[in-house]
């Protein structure tokens, strides 16, 4: 799971992108189908999982604490649950790789199971704080032994049973609410969260499709009430995984700032709790349509058509960040070719994801020659109108920090710049697209990868 050895890559100045293509599965509800299919009374059948290293975490996990994975000839892959309730002791530390979700979901998980469980994980994620999960699952029983800073390598130990709550996040997060609601189906009685601003609901959709006993209610101050009642036995199901929304950010903001271009990326999950990112992109004036509009278990589903457009600076919103928070750091890519300002608040949580992302893509688009100013919680984007960027040397080498995200945001930069630029280290992207080279390379944007 950790990645030792760099792969720098070079990206240049691309021609008119052209071509159709498909995106891995989405990362939320790939681990949640894995997760809910282990607690499932019989096979689960996942099909379009997302095969990257983050989710390959979440099975490892799974196994080792009794439920049977498998992937089978026509690349689906086959769940035979242990029931709620009847997870089993790991035998080993649990290795999470760089993957923050399945580390605070399992943490969910285990809270109420009389199990004790060790947590480990890369560079990058042993420097995540995980007080905000911890601290919830705290009151419910659970029991954390953590490295200085609430920092994994972290041991906890299960209650069961647990203890319910009733838990208003102080911040939005949906892996804390996650968490909490997992923990809750192993609990006695009702688990409530209430978050004062929505976050993706993927958990909410999930848990009701595999039976679970829960609720969602508004209260008068727009806040969403959630509800699990514990004990309900899940049913198993036959899921087929929607294309990651944040996954086809990249492809698509690489349509809208490479001139000529126009691109089809095919089967992408538009749950309204992830899709802020191309709702402001429409507003910067982004050529998107959306066709063959459906629905695949319970989620939005359509292909997105991305043309070159001219895009102009705005100001985003704070309170839509909650859905578009893993596509900020290509939104800025985004803003760094518009014409105008765009001024981004509200983003203290970049600040302790894989990196520190404001940092990072300020300190990369600023390498590009981009005006940037950097606030405590966002960005604010002089754009170059739609002009190459020009960097400030031939080319130069921007550090992605082992982040997936800053490291493919800058891989789609490097399209739009005068003379190209080097990522430091492309190997993590392997955690959540590993066909991303490959993807571009059928666009016509770089050198097929050998």
């Amino acid at each position: 799971m950790t990645h030792s050895t760099a792969k720098p890559a070079t990206f240049r100045p691309a021609p008119a992108l052209r071509g159709t293509v498909r995106v891995p599965g989405d990362k939320s509800i790939s681990h949640r189908s894995l997760m809910l299919g282990a607690l499932a009374v019989g096979e689960t059948r996942i099909e379009g999982l997302l095969e990257g290293e983050d989710v390959l975490a979440t099975a490892a996990a799974m196994r080792a604490m009794g439920a049977t994975i498998t992937r089978d000839s026509e690349g689906a892959w086959l769940v035979s649950g242990v029931g709620v309730g009847g997870l089993l002791q790991p035998e080993t530390a649990l290795d999470m790789g760089n993957s923050g979700t399945s580390t605070r979901l399992l943490m969910g998980l285990i809270t109420s199971h009389g199990i004790t469980a060790t947590f480990t994980g890369d560079a990058s994620l042993s420097k995540r704080p995980m007080g905000r999960v911890t601290e919830p699952l705290g009151l419910m029983g659970a029991d954390f032994v953590t490295s200085p800073g609430g920092r994994l390598p972290l041991t906890m130990r299960g209650l069961s049973p647990a203890v319910p709550i009733e838990y208003r996040l102080p911040v939005a997060s949906a892996q804390v609410k996650s968490a909490i609601l997992l923990a809750g189906l192993n609990t006695p009685g009702l688990t409530t969260v209430i978050e004062p601003v929505p976050t993706r609901d993927h958990s909410e959709r999930m848990l009701a499709g595999f039976g679970a006993d829960l609720t969602v209610e508004i209260d008068s101050a727009g806040a969403r009430i959630i509800r699990v009642r514990g004990g309900a036995e899940l049913r198993p199901q036959h899921i087929v995984v929607p294309g990651d929304p944040s996954s086809a950010a990249f492809p698509v903001v690489a349509a809208l700032i490479t001139p000529g271009s126009e691109i089809i990326v095919q089967n992408i999950g538009l749950n309204p709790t992830r899709a802020g990112l191309f709702s402001v992109l429409r507003d910067m004036g982004a050529d998107l349509t959306y066709t063959n509009e459906r629905t695949v278990g319970g989620e939005p589903v359509a292909d997105i058509t991305a043309r070159h457009s001219s895009l102009t600076g705005i100001d985003v919103p704070p309170e839509i960040a909650p859905s578009m928070i893993d596509e900020f750091p290509i939104l800025f890519v985004a803003a760094a070719f518009a014409k105008g300002v765009t001024r981004t608040s509200g983003l203290e949580e970049l600040r302790v994801k894989e990196s520190d992302r404001l940092s990072l893509m300020a300190q990369g688009l600023v390498r590009l020659g981009v005006r940037v100013n950097e606030s405590e919680d966002g960005l604010i984007i002089e754009g170059s109108g739609g002009e190459q960027l020009p960097g400030d040397n031939a080319p130069p080498t921007i550090s992605a920090s082992l982040d997936h995200r800053i490291a493919m945001s800058f891989a789609i930069a490097g399209l739009g710049t005068q003379g190209g630029l080097i990522v430091d280290d492309m190997s993590p992207v392997a955690t959540s697209f590993p066909i991303f080279e490959d993807m571009l390379a059928e666009l016509g944007a770089i050198e097929p990868v050998s």
